[in-house]
């Protein structure tokens, strides 16, 4: 089919310049029957046979040539074709103005052959630049556009104010199994990653597997508590590999990983807020949380209490709050495992807990 088309090319085309030259031969030669031979058709059937003559030769590497252009172009991507389309577009374009300016001039030999030359030279170079540089030209865009929208965000960043970083709260084996951090979580007062280190969790599966029975069952609370932790909707619950192997202490471990990982010691053990405070690691006492938020009592506040036992000092009793907290009653010992009124007389506040220090009342 290919080869047929190429040889009608061909007749066509022959018939064409038959009408158009032949004129111009005939007349350089006598004929005696001119008039017949400068019939148009008998030009154009002319031209038409003298280059269908030379299709016989032609018609072969043309329709391989064709076919040769037609598996480059099928096998090149659509974006090359595409951009490469535009960049022959652009650089016809730009020949036809260059062009329309050199016939303005009136020059015969480059108003005549400039044209042609720049066509084809201009078309060559905008097809290659288009073809080649299309992944550049977006590349170009896509920067541009991603640089103005960078600009809009930087100026939207700096109107809103910065987003709060999550701080690492690093959990120590004594405060999940006293349980009350599951508590605070869950109120939403304890933001940031709750973070437990494999070393805590081993520490905590070997008091669940102790033979005492104590011990036993804080460790299996502090597994359920853990659990609890991680089902809540409250903070995010990190387990993390990260140990120090030449450290033998766990809770010197916790203190140089909250270090290493920038965080807080959550804790409720009086010795490791001490440590802590050496190293420079900042500390959330549960107990000082619990404490904070017990019922303030000052100097002078009556109080009703029921004498639990003796003190350790002479003559002293000791009382219970309903939160826990311990009154020594100076002179109590003698009411013991009685109701009666109390007068606070000072209160003792440490990271350990609070005591309360009073007399009966009326002495």
């Amino acid at each position: 089919m290919l080869k047929r088309v190429v040889q009608l090319s061909f007749l066509l085309i022959g018939g064409t310049l038959g009408v158009l030259f032949l004129p111009y031969l005939f007349a350089m030669f006598a004929f005696t029957s001119r008039p017949m031979i400068e019939n148009a058709y008998v030009e154009a059937i002319l031209g038409a046979v003298i280059l269908f003559l030379f299709s016989l030769f032609l018609t072969e590497p043309i329709v391989n040539f064709i076919k040769w252009i037609e598996e480059r172009l099928l096998k090149a991507p659509i974006m090359d074709l595409l951009f490469g389309t535009v960049g022959l577009i652009v650089g016809l374009s730009v020949a036809f103005l260059v062009s329309f300016g050199l016939n303005a001039m009136e020059i015969p030999v480059f108003s005549a052959v400039l044209p042609i030359l720049l066509s084809i030279l201009l078309g060559y170079l905008g097809f290659q630049v288009g073809f080649k540089k299309w992944e550049e030209f977006i590349n170009a865009f896509s920067n541009l556009r991603s640089t103005n929208t960078k600009k809009k965000e930087a100026a939207d960043a700096a109107d809103a104010p910065a987003p709060q970083k999550d701080v690492y709260k690093l959990l120590d084996t004594s405060v999940i199994i006293d349980g009350r951090i599951a508590d605070i979580a869950a109120t939403g007062f304890l933001q940031g990653i709750l973070v437990v280190p494999q070393f805590v969790l081993t520490e905590l599966q070997h008091i669940a597997d102790s033979s005492d029975t104590l011990k036993r069952t804080k460790g299996r609370r502090g597994l359920d508590i853990l659990k609890r932790l991680q089902n809540d909707d409250g903070p995010t619950v990190l387990i993390t590999d990260e140990d120090f192997n030449d450290v033998a202490e766990v809770d010197l471990k916790l203190v140089k990983l909250a270090k290493k990982m920038e965080g807080l010691v959550v804790t409720n053990d009086f010795n490791l807020n001490k440590v802590s405070d050496l190293h420079g690691v900042a500390v959330l006492n549960i107990n000082d949380l619990a404490n904070a938020v017990k019922p303030v009592v000052i100097p002078g506040e009556e109080m009703h209490v029921v004498v639990i036992k003796d003190g350790k000092e002479h003559n002293q009793g000791v009382a219970y709050l309903d939160d826990g907290t311990m009154i020594v009653i100076e002179d109590g010992r003698s009411y013991i495992g009685q109701a009666i009124d109390v007068v606070v007389t000072s209160v003792l506040q440490t990271s350990a807990g609070r005591m309360i220090f009073a007399k009966p009342k009326g002495r």
